[in-house]
């Protein structure tokens, strides 16, 4: 039996899917909401699944509250994946309902989850708490304000969270990935030198070991998980 639970938004996408499996590989009860009805219920170390839009509160809040609900498998961890990206064009040419989009993809799911799920973190004695942003975070390229910007705040975000709750005893990390090479990025980018790419499955065994005791003495860390892109 799992001791401890891990609460994975975005646990379906090409990313996701990697993470849960990490975690479910290595004995931990994953909690992950999706927007879609789930498939058959959990059976073994099948994830728990439950139907949520993490952009809103009440959501956010019920999820907490399922992967805390287990007392054989208190919450110990986090993982932030949900997100999106667009390109709009430059600044000027961007329409500010596509930059507020931007904002609510990336950001506004992570603050919500995380400040749904910090009452409880603490409450069990502690944890991890690991969100995702972009390495174009930190490199911005052009025509992607609206997603460079939605990026660095997640960064600035979990900068915050490790501060403030560090005495609790919550640690809170990013990484930023470069292009991950998923599905959809392929076909998107089919002429793209793919093998340059950083794999789903790498990203996922950092992740994990951001949420484990292994990284314990680490907070307020920004991880390039970049491949050779």
């Amino acid at each position: 039996m799992a001791d401890r639970s891990v609460l994975v938004t975005g646990g379906t996408g090409g990313l996701g899917a990697a993470v849960t499996a990490a975690f479910v590989s290595a004995g931990w009860r994953v909690v992950t909401p999706q927007r879609r009805p789930p498939g058959p219920g959990p059976g073994g170390n099948e994830p728990v699944r439950l139907v949520a839009d993490l952009t809103d509160a009440q959501d956010a809040a019920r999820v907490a509250e399922v992967a805390a609900g287990d007392p054989e498998a208190p919450l110990r961890a986090v993982v932030n994946l949900v997100g999106g990206y667009a390109s709009t064009g430059l600044v000027h040419e961007t329409p500010v309902e596509e930059f507020d989009r931007m904002l609510t993809l990336n950001l506004r799911p992570t603050h919500l989850v995380t400040r749904a799920a910090l009452p409880h973190l603490v409450a069990a004695g502690g944890g991890a708490v690991v969100c995702v942003a972009a390495r174009a975070a930190v490199a911005p390229f052009p025509g992607v304000a609206g997603y460079v910007t939605a990026k660095a705040a997640v960064l600035g975000f979990a900068s915050a969270v490790a501060v403030e709750y560090r005495s609790a005893g919550v640690r809170c990390n990013t990484v930023l990935p470069s292009v991950i090479d998923t599905p959809t990025n392929r076909a998107a980018m089919p002429d793209a030198d793919h093998t340059r790419w950083v794999e789903p499955a790498e990203i996922a065994s950092v992740i994990h070991f951001l949420a484990s005791d292994e990284s314990a003495p680490t907070s307020g860390a920004a991880v390039p998980v970049y491949g050779r892109a």
